[in-house]
């Protein structure tokens, strides 16, 4: 695991917190996200992906997973 820290989604009417967990190791360039995210959580790829380009630093050219758990729960995004 390259990274881990937590963060929240909204489940109904109540927050949930979400453990989120980055790995980044050798293969094709990709950029997955898994844990059941809905579509507008799977469209924060492209805006990572444009944020840490024009912060400077050059987005790395490996195969880059991200957990959302638990995994058995829909994460949803409110943009």
């Amino acid at each position: 695991m390259y990274a881990k820290m937590v963060s929240a989604s909204v489940f109904g009417i109540d927050g949930l917190i979400v453990e989120v967990e980055v790995d980044i190791s050798n293969g094709l360039p990709a950029f997955e996200i898994v844990g059941l995210p809905d579509s507008a959580v799977r469209e924060a790829r492209d805006r990572v992906r444009a944020a840490v380009k024009n912060s400077g630093v050059s987005f790395p050219l490996q195969r880059i997973t991200t957990n959302l758990a638990p995994a058995d729960i829909k994460k949803e995004g409110w943009f």
